[in-house]
C-alpha cells in the first residue's frame, strides 16, 4: 500500500456516547486516460498504483491485444503534472479497430454493457475455454480467507474492491484492489501478461464482490477457466460463463458456494 492510493480527511465521527473530531483514510480516486497510439480510447475512475497492468489488461479484455508482446512501450505522458495520461505504442502490425473500441468503451462506462449488439460483439472475440482443470472443493473455499488477509487497502479505507488469481493448488498469484471491481481485474490479468502466464486456464479468478456480465467476460479474454466471487453473479453472467465453458461460482464465503455453471470442474 502506497500513500497515492489512498488520502487522509478530517471527518467528525458520531457514536452514541458523542461525537469526536478525528482523521480516516478514504480510498483514492482518480481519472485515467488511456491512450492508443496517441488516440484516446477511454477515461477509467481508478485507484492510482499498478497503472501499466490496468492499460494491459484493459487491451486484452477488449480484444485489442493478446499478450504483452504486442506492446512496444507504456508511456505516461510527461506534459501531463496528474500523471493520468497513459499511452500505450503498439506493434506496427496489431490493427485497432477504433470505432468498434470507442463505441464498446462509451456502452460499457454508460449503461453496463446493456445493448444486445454489444454483448454479441464480445462473444465474437474470444473462443470458448478448453480446459481440463479440476479444483476441489477444499481448494475453492480457502479462497476467501486467503484474498481477505491480502488487501491492505481494503483494511485502511474500507472502501476497495479486489481481485485475486491463485493457481490450481490454491496459492495465490496476485492481487489487487481498486475502487472499481472491473479495474482490479484488469490490474490482474495485465500482472499476469507481465509475467508470460497468460492462457491462464489452469487458474482461478476471485472478485471481492459480485461477478458481472464484464467479469466474466474479462476473465474469458484471459482463458480463466474458473471464476468465483464472494457475492452474487448476475443472469448475464451466467449465460455467459456457461456458453464459454466456464466455471461460476458465486456466494463463496464460510465453506460454502453456488456453482453456477460449470459444475464438472468441482
Amino acid at each position: 500500500m502506497s500513500e497515492s492510493d489512498r488520502t487522509g480527511k478530517q471527518i467528525l465521527r458520531v457514536t452514541q456516547t458523542g461525537t469526536t473530531s478525528t482523521s480516516d483514510f478514504v480510498a483514492a480516486e482518480e481519472p485515467l486516460e488511456l491512450r492508443v497510439r496517441g488516440r484516446a480510447i477511454s477515461v477509467t475512475m481508478r485507484t492510482p498504483g499498478h497503472d501499466e497492468e490496468l492499460s494491459l489488461g484493459f487491451l486484452i479484455s477488449e480484444g485489442v491485444i493478446r499478450s504483452a508482446d504486442d506492446v512496444i512501450d507504456i508511456e505516461h505522458c510527461d506534459r501531463n503534472d496528474a500523471d493520468n495520461i497513459i499511452n500505450i505504442k503498439l506493434k506496427p502490425e496489431v490493427h485497432v479497430d477504433f470505432e468498434r473500441l470507442t463505441r464498446h468503451v462509451f456502452a460499457s462506462s454508460s449503461c453496463g454493457l446493456c445493448g444486445r449488439a454489444t454483448i454479441d460483439s464480445m462473444r465474437t472475440l474470444f473462443a470458448p475455454i478448453e480446459s481440463p482443470l479440476r479444483v476441489s472443493r477444499e481448494i475453492i473455499s480457502s479462497l476467501p480467507v486467503k484474498m481477505r488477509a491480502a488487501q491492505p487497502l481494503f483494511d485502511a479505507t474500507g472502501g476497495t474492491h479486489a481481485a485475486a488469481l491463485f493457481s490450481a493448488d490454491g496459492e495465490l498469484i496476485v492481487l489487487r484492489e481498486d475502487v472499481g471491481r472491473h479495474n482490479a481485474v484488469d490490474k490482474v490479468i495485465g500482472y499476469a501478461a507481465t509475467k508470460l502466464l497468460i492462457p491462464l486456464t489452469n487458474h482461478v479468478l476471485l472478485v471481492s464482490g459480485r461477478a458481472s456480465f464484464e467479469i466474466v467476460q474479462k476473465a474469458l479474454a484471459a482463458h480463466i477457466s474458473v471464476v468465483a466471487a464472494v457475492s452474487a453473479p448476475t443472469s448475464l453472467a451466467v449465460e455467459f460463463a456457461n456458453e464459454n465453458r466456464q466455471t461460476l461460482i458465486g456466494f463463496l464465503r464460510e465453506g460454502k458456494m453456488n456453482v453456477y455453471c460449470g459444475s464438472m470442474r468441482d
